[in-house]
C-alpha cells in the first residue's frame, strides 16, 4: 500500500519499525559503553563498579535480538526485512555512483533503503549474532570446550572495535540528513525528500495502491 500522507509529508516508518531502531540502537550503545568501561584502563578506573559494568553488558548483550525478534510480530517491520534482503538493479547503480564519488543523489535514485543501508544492516546483523556467541563462549566456555577462550577474546575484541567504527560511520551520515532522523523519530519525511532520494519506493507505492485501487473499481 502507498504511505499515507499527513500534511504534505509520507510515512516512512511504522510505530513498530521506530521502536525496534531505537530500542536496539539503546542497547548497543548500552554494550559499547559498558565495554569501554571494561577495557579502556583510564575509563574503568574513573567508573570503577567492574562486576556492575561487566553484568550490564552480558546483559544488554544477550538482549540485543530482542527487539528484532518482536519486530518480527509487525507486518511492516517484515515487509522492511524483505526490502532489505533484496538488491534491484538500481542498488547496483547506486553503488557504481557511491564507489565514483558521484555526489549528485538524483544520479543514485534508491528504494525504500538505499544500496548503503541494505549493507550496513546485513553486516551489522552477522556482527551481532557473531559477538553474541563469542561472549556466550566467554561467559560459558563448557558450550565449547574445543574453542579456546583466548580465541573468543580475540574476536570478541576486535570486531567490537569494528562495530564501534561502522556505528561511528552510521550517526554520521544521519546526522548529516536531518529529513532522515525526522523520519525515524515521527514516521514521516517530506515528499520532496523520499522523490530525491528514495524515488523508487514511491514509484512502487502508486503501482501498488493501483493494484489495489483497481479491483474496487471493477466491483463498482
Amino acid at each position: 500500500m502507498t504511505p499515507p500522507e499527513r500534511s504534505g509529508r509520507v510515512r516512512r516508518f511504522s510505530t513498530a519499525e521506530r521502536m525496534v531502531h531505537r530500542a536496539t540502537g539503546w542497547l548497543m550503545l548500552l554494550c559499547l559503553v559498558t565495554a569501554a568501561c571494561l577495557y579502556l584502563g583510564p575509563l574503568a578506573q574513573l567508573v570503577g563498579r567492574r562486576h556492575l559494568m561487566a553484568t550490564v553488558h552480558e546483559w544488554s548483550g544477550i538482549l540485543l535480538p530482542l527487539p528484532f525478534l518482536l519486530g518480527l510480530l509487525s507486518p511492516a517491520f517484515r515487509a522492511d526485512l524483505r526490502r532489505l534482503n533484496r538488491f534491484a538493479v538500481y542498488d547496483r547503480r547506486w553503488l557504481r555512483s557511491a564507489r565514483r564519488r558521484l555526489t549528485s543523489p538524483q544520479s543514485r535514485p534508491a528504494g525504500k533503503f538505499n544500496a548503503g543501508q541494505k549493507l550496513y544492516a546485513g553486516w551489522i546483523a552477522g556482527a551481532v549474532l557473531v559477538m553474541m556467541g563469542t561472549g556466550l563462549l566467554m561467559w560459558f566456555m563448557g558450550l565449547l570446550p574445543a574453542v579456546s577462550r583466548t580465541s573468543a577474546i580475540f574476536v570478541h575484541d576486535c570486531l567490537a572495535w569494528a562495530i564501534a567504527v561502522v556505528l561511528i560511520g552510521h550517526m554520521r551520515k544521519a546526522y548529516a540528513d536531518p529529513e532522515a532522523r525526522l523520519g525515524m523519530r515521527t514516521g514521516y519525511v517530506s515528499r520532496s525528500w523520499a522523490d530525491r532520494y528514495h524515488a523508487h519506493w514511491l514509484r512502487d507505492a502508486r503501482d501498488d495502491r493501483t493494484k489495489d485501487e483497481a479491483p474496487e473499481a471493477d466491483r463498482s
